[in-house]
């Protein structure tokens, strides 16, 4: 079975308290996020990351504070979750469908199932994660290398996440 992980914009601007759009708590999954990547890299399980990468004056910032503009810091990866054969994905949406890159990309890497991360639990991971359950293949989210804004936007995710099919895994098992 051919798995890929999807690391969703683990970016500084959202990982840590200085970040422009800090998802508070962030900071405590990178160490798991890191390991991940780590993992997928030493194993060759092709690993997707999404990254935010939005104009000086995008759309966006009408619901959020400017954040991952190209070229900021903010917009950066850690250092700690980058890894070789790494794809990255810039995308300007919460959606990485949006991206027109992602299609070829799935045609591909082929994969037999999908394991999502990263952040925001309720926004961009969602659109990664209902995406690609779309696909008809499994999905699982891996819950301690993921975090929220919103608690109740969360849990609605995760029930129509779970009612799509969709499962729970943590990081010690896609890290054996």
């Amino acid at each position: 079975m051919r798995t890929v992980f999807f690391d969703i914009d683990t970016q500084i601007d959202f990982l840590f308290p200085t970040g422009a759009l800090y998802v508070p708590g962030a900071e405590t999954i990178v160490a798991n996020i890191a390991r991940l990547n780590r993992h997928a890299s030493a194993s060759g399980i092709p690993l997707v990351s999404t990254m935010d990468a939005h104009s000086e004056n995008d759309p966006e910032f009408v619901w959020y504070r400017p954040h991952c503009v190209v070229g900021t810091v903010g917009q950066k990866k850690p250092e700690s979750t980058l890894v070789p054969n790494q794809i990255i994905l810039p995308k300007q949406h919460f959606d990485c469908f949006t991206a027109p890159e992602l299609p070829g990309i799935l045609e591909r890497l082929q994969a037999d199932r999908y394991v999502v991360y990263g952040v925001v639990t309720e926004i961009c991971v969602r659109y990664a994660a209902l995406g690609l359950l779309k696909t008809g293949k499994p999905v699982a989210l891996v819950e301690d290398a993921v975090r929220h804004l919103f608690p109740d936007r969360r849990d609605q995710f995760l029930a129509e996440f779970t009612a799509a099919g969709g499962t729970f895994t943590r990081m010690e098992l896609e890290t054996r």
